[in-house]
């Protein structure tokens, strides 16, 4: 990017900053004569209390703000609604800091029961679970998504082997209880699988782009509309309602209608509507839209410093690096060219950048758990986009797509221990340190190889010198003997047949019958010294003894390459 284009984006984040909390509740489009248009205030007094409520979006992403400041406001003025058990599939918080989230529901008494697929971003649903205000659920998000597509068919639970041998198996942890003691779990064990149910959805709301005045709406030009439609269609199953916000309303297209009319209970014009965040659905970005064609080398450097000047992507150094390109090139030897594959948050996104840089972009078809599918998943807080998508379906839809052929995952790494056991969904102990396991336990079950990326130790200074790595200061291990939650199992994994490796600072270990073995060591690294004698997880030679060390370009990056080394 040039300066003149760092200085417009720039300005355009300060403007967003200055304007985020910007809303008109009581905005209301007059002259279309359509009851069902009503302001945002309106709308949210047909929420019942006690009821379960349901929003759509994910991060950054097709945002319910005005929804969640009109429960909020409402809440505050009358007392209702209030008693409300709040379902999510995606992430929706802002950490604390950005208004306009699920957070603004995080109120005593509003909300006393939260079922989510990921938590760590709603600060104020932990704070209150920590003081006993508020129950706390979890279930992966693709589970989620399917019992919310079953709802719309009279199907009330699922039965599925995702979350077998982990937390969410009632014979080895609490289920979906996030504080023990707290709730009685949606999971059970059934035989060899697990059964997995949600209550029945009484109010589904949501933004997106546009309706008709007949209250038909409509999603062209959105970044993605995730639970949106089997949502509608679950809450009007139940008898419930359906609100949607929409930024415009535009004449009627009868070949381009998301939902009808007679599925739609209220109608909220929001001229403050997001496409993503920062990003006005009415001057929507067209990079994030379906069958785009954008300057993809531009369009990701103006989200990568969108990312780096509000402080949302960890600055990487050359260790980090180093770590990127040894997981992109062991993808080239264990994944083959035309395979769909998953991409994680943080270091996965890297090996992503990597997988695009190297030329091998076009080869594969990144998926995202929003529904995006195809183009190259977005950064940062724009997570769960995808610049230049080539299509843009339902979270129902792209998790059966997963269930049904997923070849890799690029996944993170909290703590893995000796049996190849991964846990990511918990920081420390109580509701404070939870993060939630995402979609984590449905790509670990769907996909044929799991290729895991992390960070050898937590707070451990490390550099490369002269093409080796050296460890200056050891930190807190994340190979440890036992995880403190599972969930992956590693166990089920090996039954399953899986590919999984984990790809670290220090090398990269295979789970095997044997236990985890050490396949690739870094340059530099002394294996008796550094992992073996050093490392609580117990860890595996190969048979003869012989590691083999990380080819130099792939430390230093100089003349490093990707190549398709699998046919």
């Amino acid at each position: 990017m040039n300066a003149l284009e760092k200085l417009d984006v720039l300005a355009h984040i300060l403007k967003w900053r200055l304007t985020w909390n910007r809303k008109d509740l009581n905005f209301k489009t007059d002259g279309l004569g359509n009851p069902k248009f009503m302001s945002a205030l309106e709308a949210v007094r047909l929420i019942p209390d006690g009821a379960t409520t349901f929003s759509c979006g994910m991060a950054a992403n097709a945002p319910a703000k005005v929804w969640f400041w009109a429960i909020a406001q409402s809440y505050r003025e009358t007392g209702h609604p209030r008693g409300l058990t709040h379902v999510i599939v995606g992430a929706q918080g802002g950490r604390g800091r950005v208004p306009g989230t699920v957070e603004e529901l995080g109120r005593a008494g509003c909300v006393v029961r939260f079922i989510a697929g990921h938590h760590e971003t709603v600060k104020s649903m932990l704070h209150l679970a920590d003081q006993g205000e508020v129950e706390l659920h979890t279930l992966p998000q693709g589970i989620e998504a399917l019992l919310i597509e079953g709802q719309a068919r009279g199907i009330y639970t699922l039965e599925s082997e995702t979350g077998v041998g982990t937390f969410l198996d009632p014979r080895v942890g609490h289920g979906s209880v996030v504080v023990p003691g707290k709730g009685s779990s949606l999971i059970e064990a059934a035989g060899p699988k697990l059964r997995y149910r949600l209550p029945k959805l009484d109010v589904a709301f949501f933004i997106a782009p546009a309706a008709d005045a007949e209250g038909n709406i409509y999603i062209h030009n959105c970044a993605l509309y995730t639970e949106s439609h089997e949502a509608a269609r679950a809450a009007k199953a139940n008898g419930g309602k359906v609100l949607v916000s929409v930024a415009e309303v535009i004449e009627k297209r009868p070949h381009d209608i998301f939902l009808p009319a007679d599925t739609v209970d209220a109608v909220v014009v929001h001229p403050y509507n997001e496409q993503t965040n920062s990003v006005p659905q009415k001057r929507y970005w067209k990079m994030f839209t379906e069958g785009a064609d954008e300057d993809l080398d531009k369009s990701m450097a103006k989200l990568r410093y969108i990312n780096r000047v509000l402080g949302i992507t960890p600055k990487r150094g050359p260790v980090d690096d180093a770590l990127a390109r040894l997981a992109a090139d062991l993808f080239t030897r264990q994944v083959r060219k035309c395979s769909n594959i998953i991409v994680g948050v943080g270091l996965p996104e890297e090996v992503s950048r990597l997988i695009y840089e190297g030329g091998l972009f076009k080869d594969v078809t990144f998926m995202s758990e929003t529904g995006v599918v195809g183009g190259l998943p977005a950064p940062g807080v724009f997570f769960g986009a995808a610049v230049n998508p080539k299509e843009i379906i339902s979270s129902a839809q792209v998790f059966h797509l997963c269930y049904e052929h997923l070849d890799a995952a690029i996944l993170g790494i909290l703590e893995a221990d000796s049996q190849g056991n991964l846990n990511v969904s918990r920081r420390g102990d109580g509701p404070l340190n939870y993060v939630g396991p995402g979609g984590f336990p449905d790509f670990c079950a769907a996909a044929d190889t799991i290729i895991f990326v992390g960070s050898w130790m937590a707070h451990a200074r490390m550099q490369i010198v002269d093409g080796r790595l050296a460890i200056a200061k050891p930190g807190q291990h994340k190979f440890i003997a036992q995880v403190s939650e599972i969930t992956m199992s590693g166990a089920q994994a090996l039954a399953k047949k899986k590919n999984v490796f984990y790809v670290t600072n220090v090398g990269i270990f295979q789970l095997t019958a044997r236990g985890m073995v050490l396949i690739e060591v870094m340059p530099g690294i002394d294996i008796r010294k550094d992992i073996l004698d050093a490392c609580p997880m117990r860890v595996v030679l190969p048979d003869n003894g012989e590691v083999p060390v990380t080819e130099n370009a792939i430390v230093t990056g100089r003349g490093f390459e990707l190549r398709w080394r699998k046919l």
